[in-house]
């Protein structure tokens, strides 16, 4: 799919039916044909056009004859409420920018639903910026929303202590490898981006520049105190819960040794033998069956004493 919008100098933005200088080209999930027809209008090659398309594809930054690459890594919340990322694809050429992604992300539609302001699609480097700057407060939101969730598991886990809890957060730790993995990979295109001469800054926008990196440090320390805080969880609840299991196994052993007391004894009554206690007394049925439980209660007052029962 392809959308292309304009602004002008009153930040109001306009969605145009053909691209024009200074114009926002996004393109989402697209087609092979959509993706020539875009390298044909912009002169950009199809193969560096279909890099995002690649979910491994590394974040970069490359400078090209007539263009410019910037390959970041964007968080992602699927439909199965789970946490991934996925590359975005900004290209920047003499009068276009250009964004390419397989989802249509909520970064981009904060710019297409005009939610940003003093955002010009004109203003290609600085609008480069903003959108970098979003993602980074993406990931922040989102790490804050794993962290909620993680503690809603762990109120569960104290009351349930079930397997389900636990596969819970290890689907929680792995989202914070992806991010943390993305973020780092992100901090080394902003730093290239800083020290770069070849995209023209201007003072605003050294600022806002540096307001991204500092907002994707903050991201990457805070994935890095949530991850840990996560492992600690996880291996506290499964040594409770192997505990548990131990008590729960020691507590049916102990049982089996109490019951099995009465049952051996009623083995032996069922010997073919004549002689045997109380074999011929009028009561006897009774008292085997009054020994074998005052045998049984021993057993188990000593093993309670213990603390084994």
């Amino acid at each position: 799919m392809i959308n292309i919008y304009r602004s002008n100098e009153d930040q109001e933005l306009f969605e145009i039916d053909k691209p024009e200088d200074g114009c926002w080209i996004q393109v989402t999930k697209p087609t092979g044909e959509e993706l020539e027809y875009i390298s044909e209008l912009t002169d950009i090659d199809a193969d560096d056009l279909k890099a995002p398309l690649d979910i491994e594809e590394r974040s970069r930054l490359e400078f090209e004859n007539n263009y410019t690459i910037v390959l970041v890594d964007i968080p992602l919340h699927d439909e199965e409420d789970h946490y991934e990322t996925i590359p975005l694809g900004i290209y920047l050429t003499k009068d276009t920018i250009v964004t390419v992604c397989l989802e249509n992300s909520s970064i981009l539609r904060a710019f297409s639903n005009r939610r940003v302001k003093e955002f010009y699609t004109f203003k290609k480097t600085r609008f480069l910026f903003q959108i970098l700057y979003r993602n980074a407060s993406s990931f922040l939101r989102y790490l804050r929303i794993i962290d909620r969730k993680s503690d809603q598991i762990e109120e569960k886990l104290q009351r349930s202590q079930k397997n389900s809890e636990l596969l819970e957060l290890m689907g929680l730790e792995k989202s914070l490898v992806y991010f943390t993995t993305s973020l780092r990979s992100n901090e080394v295109v902003l730093e290239k981006l800083l020290r770069s001469e070849k995209i023209k800054k201007y003072p605003d926008d050294e600022d806002l520049l540096e307001d991204v990196i500092i907002e994707n440090k903050q991201a990457i320390e805070m994935a890095n105190i949530y991850n840990g805080i996560l492992n600690g969880v996880m291996g506290t609840f499964a040594s409770i819960i192997s505990n548990n299991q131990n008590v729960v196994m020691k507590i049916l052993a102990t049982m089996t040794i109490v019951l099995s007391i009465p049952t051996i004894i009623s083995g032996f009554y069922g010997m073919n033998f004549d002689v045997i206690p109380f074999s011929h007394e009028p009561m006897g049925f009774v008292i085997t069956v009054i020994v074998a439980f005052l045998i049984s209660g021993g057993v188990a007052y000593i093993l309670h004493k213990k603390n084994l029962f």
